[in-house]
């Protein structure tokens, strides 16, 4: 079974960044649709960013748009979320998923259509 393994989370002050990573445990990781959602205290998860196999498309939530950067570099299993000029509204625990039978050119969105999901990291930002 796939494991997908987060890291990279802390505290930092806004206006700041923060790279997360996640680390697939499979080399088929090349072939998964991968996600970043966000889930912060009290609120439901919501989608922050996609990108297909490749890495060639991806995606944004408007909220995030234009300051985080989502990334994959499939030779080391590993997909990036780089969160530049953060604000505190992006405290959240941040989760990465994967799902496992996608249609290459797909970005996902919704929480539904992936099948595996990491344990999740912790980002605080202060003011």
């Amino acid at each position: 079974q796939v494991q997908l393994i987060e890291s990279g989370g802390g505290l930092v002050q806004a206006g700041g960044s923060l790279r997360l990573s996640c680390a697939a445990s499979t080399r088929a990781f090349s072939r998964y649709a991968m996600g970043w959602f966000r889930q912060g205290s009290g609120k439901e998860r919501e989608f922050v960013a996609g990108i297909t196999w490749s890495g060639d498309g991806t995606y944004y939530a408007t909220s995030v748009k234009g300051r985080f950067t989502i990334s994959r570099v499939n030779a080391v299993n590993t997909v990036y979320l780089q969160m530049n000029n953060v604000e505190p509204e992006d405290t959240a625990v941040y989760y990465c998923a994967a799902r496992t039978r996608a249609n290459y050119r797909y970005i996902y969105t919704r929480e539904s259509e992936y099948d595996t999901w990491g344990q999740g990291t912790q980002v605080t930002v202060s003011s």
